[in-house]
């Protein structure tokens, strides 16, 4: 799992690419946390298009994030899940609690 991190006036974008599993995203979360500490983000945007596997462990990068931005006051959203990621957070029932777009442009 890699992601790539772009801050601009306190709207973070994090770009995942790779597999969102377990291992992944014990990664994940440590590299996400770093991050929002780093911006201290009014927004943040969740990239999931360059995920080509995701499970279970990617919809808890997402609350656990969804989390970290609340504290801050901050706004949160996914976008471009891939299809494989949006049939996960389709079945857990995410897109209620977080916002989800097709088509961010970055």
């Amino acid at each position: 799992m890699d992601i790539r991190a772009r801050d601009t006036d306190r709207e973070l974008l994090l770009e995942f690419s790779g597999e969102m599993d377990h291992h992944g995203a014990r990664n994940a979360l440590k590299e996400v946390e770093i991050a929002i500490d780093a911006a201290l983000p009014r927004s943040l945007i969740l990239d999931f298009a360059g995920v080509t596997f995701m499970d279970s462990s990617g919809i808890a990068v997402a609350l656990h994030t969804l989390q970290q931005v609340r504290r801050l006051g901050g706004k949160m959203w996914i976008a471009n899940p891939s299809q494989q990621a949006k049939k996960v957070f389709f079945a857990a029932g995410i897109q209620r609690m977080i916002k989800m777009e097709d088509a961010y442009e970055k």
